[in-house]
């Protein structure tokens, strides 16, 4: 008998795999599968531990940051995501559904700030590097301004991924999505993974600093022509900063 084929990418994960079918490939139960499909959603739905730490360490790393490298004060960054922060958390999952437009427009305005932010570092940092100044002539600082500066830039890079990939972390927890903009391991062989399974922030997170390590797509696939390009510019961005970093941290020491 010819096995049935499977549609390629397919986000929901087979959602609608009979219980039976389940149980009898993963020992697990219908009321385990359905508890598992809640709480993917519910991690959508409602702010993220994950995310939430991650604001966290973003609103910390401009501190450890030199002040020529900040864009206007640094406690306005600390203000404006305490507030995404707090409207995320009070909204609720089953609060989401009448203010989806209102929490997708405070979290698109989220990377945008942090977005500019970032490009301010990076370039102030880079022109540094090439052309010299207080922050590149001590290896101690210049190693903890170069890292600080690359670790904001792959959390902005993966609050991007996560803000924009089939439109939004909102979007994915009401509905399959058939042709991911990027598509994760899970996707590609929905057989290895739960059913109802769905990315989440951690796994934009770890596609954001692999991808910054690896200067290329790792275990997750760009599909479409906007996750392309963004994966490229942070590759280029990451190999600008740990070359030059490295470059000139090694040329002080020596």
């Amino acid at each position: 008998m010819v096995p049935e084929k499977r549609p390629q990418f397919d986000a929901g994960q087979d959602t609608e795999r009979s219980a039976g079918d389940s149980a009898g490939e993963t020992g697990e139960t219908g009321a385990d599968t359905s508890t598992y499909t809640r709480r993917i959603n519910f991690d959508e739905r409602r702010l993220p531990l994950t995310l939430a730490l991650t604001l966290l360490v973003a609103m910390a790393l401009p501190f450890l940051s030199p002040e020529k490298l900040s864009l206007g004060p640094k406690w306005l960054l600390v203000v404006l995501l305490g507030i995404f922060l707090i409207a995320t958390l009070v909204a609720g999952p089953e609060l989401v559904k009448g203010r989806a437009t209102v929490l997708r427009a405070m979290a698109i305005g989220v990377v945008v700030v942090l977005v500019v932010k970032d490009s301010w570092s990076t370039a102030n940092l880079l022109i540094d590097l090439i052309k010299g100044g207080p922050e590149t002539n001590n290896p101690t600082v210049l190693l903890i301004t170069g890292g600080v500066v690359w670790v904001a830039n792959n959390i902005v890079f993966a609050m991007l991924y996560w803000e924009l990939d089939s439109g939004g972390p909102i979007e994915r927890a009401r509905r399959k999505v058939r042709y991911p903009d990027l598509a994760f391991p899970g996707q590609l062989t929905p057989d290895i993974v739960p059913p109802g399974w769905r990315p989440v922030f951690i796994d934009y997170l770890y596609l954001g600093f692999t991808n910054a390590l690896a200067f290329s797509p790792t275990d997750v696939m760009p599909l479409a022509h906007w996750a392309k390009l963004t994966m490229a510019l942070q590759s280029f961005i990451s190999v600008a900063i740990l070359s030059l970093v490295v470059a000139r941290a090694v040329n002080i020491l020596t």
